[in-house]
């Protein structure tokens, strides 16, 4: 049913090979569009991702020690996950 694609890598500007086996796997997963990065560029991106700093902090709630994704203020509640949950619910 797939056949293989020629596709050109719109970060480094080279030809790729996009295989019958990875259309299908595309379209099992449900990715309606085809790969815009050749399979060097992609894994690149990838590595690059940053990873979020987390900030030690004590819940205001219960007092644990936790971990959250953004620099507390000063004077502002800061809570564990699930302290937050419960408070949001």
């Amino acid at each position: 049913m797939y056949q293989d694609k020629t596709l050109t890598c719109k970060e480094c500007g080279k030809e790729f090979v996009f295989s019958a086996d990875e259309q299908a796997f595309f379209a099992e997963k449900g990715f309606e569009n085809e790969p815009g990065r050749c399979p060097a560029c992609r894994a690149a991106r990838r590595s690059t991702r940053r990873t979020r700093e987390m900030y030690d902090v004590i819940c205001d709630e219960c007092g644990r020690p936790t971990q959250v994704p953004f620099q507390p203020t000063e004077g502002r509640p800061v809570y564990c996950r699930e302290c937050f949950d419960a408070r949001r619910r």
